[in-house]
C-alpha cells in the first residue's frame, strides 16, 4: 500500500461483541496494530508496550486498535490478562489481514493457520494511510517511538 492512499475499510468484532467499522472511526488519527496471536511472548510484549504508551496516544487524540485473527473470546481473555486499555478486534475471517496484504501462512508450521504478520498502520483523520511498518520476521517488534512520532506529526498544529 502506498502512503497517502485510502486505507482499506473493514468491519471487525471487538471483544464485547460490538462491530467496529474503520471508516466510521475517522476524524482523528487511528493506529492499527496487527499481531499474529494472543498469548504469545512477542505479541504480549507488543500489546503491553502500546498499553503503557496509551496516555501519549490519548494526549494526541489518536485511537489504537489491536487486531489479530484470534476469536473475540480469546482476545477478551488476552485483554483481561494484559490489562489492556485499548480495543482488540477479531479478524477471524482474515478480511482485514488480506486487505492490508499482511497474511502470514502457516504459523508455527501449522498448515492452514494463517495469521496477520506483525505490522502497524497509522491512518490520518481523513482515512488515508500516513505511515506503515511491516515486520520482516514475526519476532520483530515495531519501532514504537516512530509510531508515536508519525501520529504526533498528524496532529501537530491542530
Amino acid at each position: 500500500m502506498n502512503i497517502g492512499t485510502p486505507a482499506p475499510d473493514f468491519t471487525l468484532y471487538a471483544t464485547d461483541g460490538e462491530s467496529v467499522t474503520l471508516s466510521e472511526q475517522m476524524g482523528t488519527p487511528t493506529v492499527l496494530v496487527f499481531f499474529p496471536a494472543a498469548f504469545t511472548g512477542v505479541c504480549e510484549t507488543e500489546v503491553c508496550t502500546f498499553r503503557d504508551a496509551m496516555a501519549n496516544f490519548n494526549d494526541i487524540g489518536a485511537t489504537v486498535y489491536g487486531i489479530s485473527v484470534d476469536s473475540r473470546f480469546a482476545l477478551a481473555a488476552f485483554a483481561e490478562k494484559t490489562a489492556l486499555n485499548f480495543t482488540l478486534l477479531s479478524d477471524y475471517n482474515r478480511a482485514a489481514t488480506d486487505a492490508y496484504g499482511i497474511r502470514f501462512a502457516g504459523l508455527a508450521g501449522m498448515d492452514g493457520y494463517d495469521v496477520a504478520n506483525r505490522s502497524v498502520f497509522v491512518i490520518d483523520a481523513q482515512g488515508n494511510l500516513a505511515w506503515q511498518w511491516i515486520a520482516e520476521s514475526l519476532g520483530d517488534e515495531p519501532p514504537y517511538n516512530e509510531v508515536q512520532v508519525a501520529v504526533s506529526e498528524l496532529t501537530a498544529g491542530t
